[in-house]
């Protein structure tokens, strides 16, 4: 798998030499434009049958770089990547062979290839994308992500690619995307990007054979994220070992969601507040931890999520199934409700965080299917009265063709869980807690089919509430809670099952 491109990169190893960007004709400090001087050197590179093209220490400002087969670019100790700030630094590429959602404002990027192979970003320097000076165009949407600022990194339909110990800063809009790659390995990068709107992370988008891993990311919008934005779906993809900060969702899984999500695995992650002052869009503290959200079609399945720490997120978990339908392109047909099913959480605890509860909810006639949560702590503020959705599930809209995200709902009429239109879920070691006393009922379920809620600490309320209500829920078993002293369950039109009540 991703081992090849190290042995691949190792048997060319004989032919290939390095390609020192100042040989070519680079200055550094900043003045000077270096983007026909890089190129120049990446071309001879390519030439010779591959080898690395050298930046070394300095400030190199540039426009876009083309990388081509068998090149590794490499920022040594102290070398700066500078992206300039004229429209012009960075044109227009010609539209690939892979449609997206995404292209429809045309590529611009600090570093670009197309159907490259074999190719690497390497070293401890810098890329600094100048974010803040980077405009859209004349012709863009207003507040649009398809407004043709640069990203600093984007590799469409490239086979074997890595990208190791790279520091990157302030994108135009996206840091890093991936679209349609196959076979990469991003690992032991910092990524730090408050600079302009929709500054993301990392998208992982289509890709197959991805790794994440060992990296921190600080992003104002969403910091690690997995998209669909064309046909490809996004599969065989870990992601591991990150500290992660976002004002907005720390990991996610779309929204764009057209070939789905397959077989993904995240864990041993740490998701906690930026370090940054103040966010663009976004909350401080970000708004939530870990999102899968399936509203554009698709399939998501054999999700596997362990060993996540979550600090001052407004909400720790966020599932949702909706049916905004975009098209991936114009002529595409619309996408039908997509499925989601086969999640397995654990090991996950979440506090100081805000009053949004966690959710997985979906749409009426359409089910989230197949989620196990355990050893799962949320911890949260409380202090909230009464108000809202709270006490009346009912009132919660479906929205089926929102924007996913747990600003739509804000405080949920449940603590903890709030779960609607779901069919098989099981929680097994669940411990939940308000530093202040939340007036909410911990678990709510509407129209569920197949709940059991077992190993449920000690959880301090005031209230006589009970700890579950169930609307139009069938087959469920639901344990009391350690020392619970009120009813466990308050059940409407459901076939009874309760267990130590």
């Amino acid at each position: 798998m991703l081992w090849c491109l190290g042995i691949c990169l190792a048997a060319k190893a004989a032919g290939a030499k390095d390609f020192l960007i100042t040989d070519f004709g680079a200055r550094s400090g900043g003045g000077f434009i270096n983007t026909v001087a890089i190129n120049k050197a990446i071309s001879a590179c390519y030439k010779n049958g591959g080898g690395r093209v050298i930046i070394p220490a300095g400030v190199f400002k540039s426009g876009t770089l083309i990388l081509k087969d068998h090149v590794e670019l490499h920022l040594e100790s102290g070398a700066v990547l500078l992206a300039g700030t004229n429209r012009e630094d960075f044109p227009l590429q010609p539209r690939p062979a892979y449609r997206s959602q995404k292209d429809a404002g045309g590529w611009r990027a600090l570093i670009y290839a197309n159907e490259a192979s074999d190719i690497a970003i390497t070293g401890t320097g810098t890329i600094d994308g100048n974010g803040a000076k980077q405009e859209p165009g004349p012709d863009a949407k207003v507040k649009s992500d398809l407004d043709g600022r640069p990203r600093n990194i984007l590799l469409i339909s490239c086979r074997r690619v890595k990208v190791e110990g790279i520091r990157m800063l302030h994108s135009g809009i996206w840091n890093q995307h991936y679209l349609d790659c196959e076979d990469v390995l991003v690992n032991q990068v910092n990524v730090y990007n408050h600079a302009n709107r929709n500054n993301d992370g990392i998208d992982i988008d289509g890709c197959r054979r991805f790794t994440l891993s060992n990296s921190v990311f600080d992003t104002d919008d969403d910091a690690v994220v997995l998209k669909s934005t064309g046909p490809a779906a996004c599969e065989d993809v870990v992601i591991t070992n990150c500290i992660v900060s976002s004002f907005c969702n720390a990991i996610k899984a779309g929204t764009e969601s057209t070939g789905g999500f397959r077989n993904i695995s995240i864990s041993n992650c740490i998701i906690k507040p930026s370090r940054h002052n103040a966010p663009i869009f976004g909350m401080p503290g970000g708004i939530a931890g870990l999102s899968l959200e399936l509203v554009d079609g698709g399939v998501m399945e054999g999700i596997s999520i362990s060993n996540i720490t979550i600090e001052g997120v407004q909400c720790p978990l966020y599932i949702r199934l909706g049916n905004r339908a975009r098209k991936h392109i114009e002529e595409a047909p619309q996408p039908p409700v997509g499925r989601m099913r086969n999640i397995v959480i654990s090991n996950v605890v979440a506090y100081n965080t805000g009053n949004y509860s966690s959710s997985i909810t979906a749409i009426p006639g359409y089910y989230v299917e197949n989620v196990s949560l355990s050893n799962i702590q949320f911890h949260n503020k409380g202090g909230l009265r009464a108000g809202g959705f709270i006490g009346d599930a009912a009132k919660v809209p479906e929205d089926e063709k929102g924007y996913p995200q747990p600003t739509v709902w804000e405080e949920l009429p449940s603590s903890g869980l709030f779960i609607r239109h779901v069919k098989n879920i099981q929680v097994n070691g669940l411990m939940l807690r308000s530093e202040d006393p939340d007036p909410r009922i911990p678990v709510i379920a509407v129209d569920v089919n197949g709940i059991e809620i077992r190993n449920t600490g000690q959880i301090d309320t005031r209230e006589t509430l009970p700890f579950f209500r169930g609307y139009g829920v069938t087959d469920a078993a639901i344990d009391r809670p350690l020392g619970w002293k009120h009813p466990v369950a308050e059940l409407t039109g459901i076939e009874k099952k309760k267990r130590g009540s």
